[in-house]
């Protein structure tokens, strides 16, 4: 995965090369969560990049989330400090038993197609709480259907974020 959402790379230039008076403060990590996504991958990438959250309009990644069987995003950690530009998990992550197929308000079905890092813990300028920032993004290399009974995991070091 080497995605980044625009409001994450606005983060990291304003930052890094502006000296910006209000500089991107990370998430804590408790707030770093992985979501599932559901539908065509070109709609939900573009959706991805975009960074809106509504849930009305195929424009919106909010359309695109899993959103039913008990679904919920869920916390992923990462390593210690890198040195060669990218990172992986250093734990399972693993989401809920699925309590019915996997679906989202864009009816696209049970298969997970795409998944990303949202920051659900402030708002762009890191002063107040409001969740749902995409921060990285991308295409399963297999999609998974998920169905009544099914788990869905991101073993230890299977999701590596590259910037390299």
């Amino acid at each position: 995965m080497s995605a980044a959402s625009n409001a994450l790379e606005n983060h990291i230039l304003n930052g890094t090369l502006r000296g910006y008076a209000s500089p991107y403060s990370p998430p804590l990590a408790a707030n770093i969560k992985l979501a599932l996504f559901s539908g065509p991958a070109s709609d939900v990438l573009a959706a991805l990049e975009a960074g809106q959250v509504n849930t009305d309009s195929t424009a919106n990644w909010g359309h695109y989330e899993i959103n039913n069987g008990s679904y919920a995003r869920t916390q992923i950690t990462f390593g210690t400090d890198t040195t060669t530009g990218s990172i992986s998990n250093t734990a399972n992550c693993t989401f809920p038993t699925a309590t019915a197929n996997y679906n989202n308000a864009a009816g696209s079905g049970s298969t997970v197609t795409c998944i990303a890092i949202i920051d659900e813990g402030r708002t762009s300028d890191g002063s107040t709480l409001a969740p749902n920032e995409v921060m990285y993004y991308g295409l399963l290399s297999n999609s998974k259907e998920i169905l009544n009974g099914d788990t869905f995991q991101v073993a230890t070091g299977n999701l590596t974020i590259s910037l390299a």
